[in-house]
């Protein structure tokens, strides 16, 4: 997995598309960029492939389209958050599905295997800390790039 070189104060900024100086100087005080996810969400269209658009406390947050089925997998050390932005989720539990519809959240907690699975396009945000694999498995999971 590669990984983003840290910029001091950029926990802050995340990849709002500033340089490394100007990103020194918010966390100083300076004015932060607004992130817009549309925008964002439009600037690629491969599927299942998280993009990293903003950074705090050790945690990414990222966009990402899906559709389809996503692999069965569960995170050991982590709880797995999606938000829908745009279209209808399933997560599929071993004991039932979740259904979500644009501005709805569910929080997988750790341990628990899961898929997702989007009938049409969806938009999700995700929120984890940086570095956890989107399959649970560093060998299998998608690159994440700043967006």
């Amino acid at each position: 997995m590669v990984k983003a070189p840290h910029v001091p104060g950029s926990e802050i900024w995340g990849a709002a598309g500033s340089s490394a100086a100007s990103r020194q100087g918010a966390s100083r005080g300076g004015i932060i960029p607004v992130v817009n996810l549309e925008s964002k969400l439009k600037r690629f269209s491969e599927q299942w492939s998280p993009k990293i658009v903003a950074s705090y406390n050790g945690n990414d947050v990222m966009v990402v389209k899906v559709k389809g089925e996503f692999v069965w997998h569960s995170h050991p050390d982590t709880d797995d958050f999606f938000l829908v932005l745009k279209g209808r989720l399933t997560i599929q539990l071993r004991d039932g599905d979740v259904h979500l519809g644009p501005g709805e959240l569910y929080v997988v907690p750790r341990g628990i295997e899961h898929r997702p699975v989007a009938e049409e396009e969806v938009h999700l945000l995700l929120i984890e800390p940086a570095g956890t694999p989107n399959t649970g498995d560093h060998a299998t999971a998608a690159v994440k790039g700043f967006i």
